[in-house]
């Protein structure tokens, strides 16, 4: 997968907004919260919650035979989303990158203000896109 970012698209660092990517498989992965396998939440921050959200990802595409170097899209579902919350995200991205090896920049990155997740306890929710060769 190579990561770009055009000249032209919103000049910012902490993502790329393009991936290319080449491979065979596509692992689609269906949105991950901030628990355990129990239905446990983990965190009761956003930063917590998308830290972990994230290592969830990394599990869900290894169980499929790939890296977290494969993940080419997220998607991050947030409850009551506004801009103040922006450094939690980014707090929480970044702890993923330190921890889980998530790349620097991010890949490609869609944010959405969503009402409600399925608990109330859960503040973010995250899609994933990997490619597997």
């Amino acid at each position: 997968m190579k990561l770009s970012h055009p000249e032209g698209l919103l000049d910012q660092q902490d993502y790329a907004p393009v991936a290319l990517t080449t491979g065979s498989r596509l692992v689609l992965l269906a949105g991950q919260a901030s628990v355990r396998a129990s239905g446990e939440v983990t965190a009761p921050d956003l930063a917590g919650q998308v830290h972990t959200s994230l290592g969830n990802i990394v599990t869900g595409v290894e169980g499929a035979g790939g890296t977290v170097d494969d993940i080419a899209r997220l998607t991050i579902y947030v409850v009551g989303w506004t801009q103040e919350m922006a450094g939690d995200l980014f707090d929480g991205l970044a702890r993923a990158q330190a921890s889980d090896g998530y790349a620097s920049p991010l890949p490609p990155i869609t944010v959405i203000g969503v009402q409600a997740l399925w608990t109330p306890e859960l503040l973010v929710e995250i899609e994933a896109t990997a490619v597997l060769v």
